[in-house]
């Protein structure tokens, strides 16, 4: 079977300074790329060669759905090498966890970024 891992997670975003501002500030991601992506949306990719946050400026309101109970998108994680680090950054930033869990294979916590995107950390 050949090599695979996740390249990158596509979100678009409300506010791509604020975004960009929210996953440098929590988890140091670099910005790879930003631009134009076609006449009516700037874009992003925040992360390093192997993943990436793809960020795409929305040109209408709206709201991230969240239901568990039926097929979809539910939210992404990052692996993180101290929690409590993280975890104190999200405080820094207003960020309220939701949900905190302690079960093999790790510690992890839960969250909805800025504009709504649950993710969630993890530590091994």
């Amino acid at each position: 079977m050949p090599s695979m891992n996740l390249e990158h997670i596509n979100l678009t975003v409300s506010d791509l300074d604020r975004s960009i501002a929210f996953y440098r500030d929590l988890l140091d991601l670099p910005i790879r790329w930003k631009g134009p992506i076609d006449h009516e949306r700037l874009g992003a990719h925040i992360g390093d060669s192997h993943s990436y946050l793809a960020l795409f400026q929305a040109t209408t309101g709206g709201a991230v759905a969240h239901d568990y109970l039926r097929p979809g998108f539910n939210h992404f994680g990052f692996v993180v090498d101290d929690l409590d680090d993280v975890r104190r950054r999200l405080d820094h930033l207003g960020v309220v966890v939701h949900l905190e869990a302690d079960y093999e294979p790790g510690r992890r916590i839960y969250f909805f970024d800025p504009d709504g995107h649950e993710v969630e950390l993890v530590e091994y």
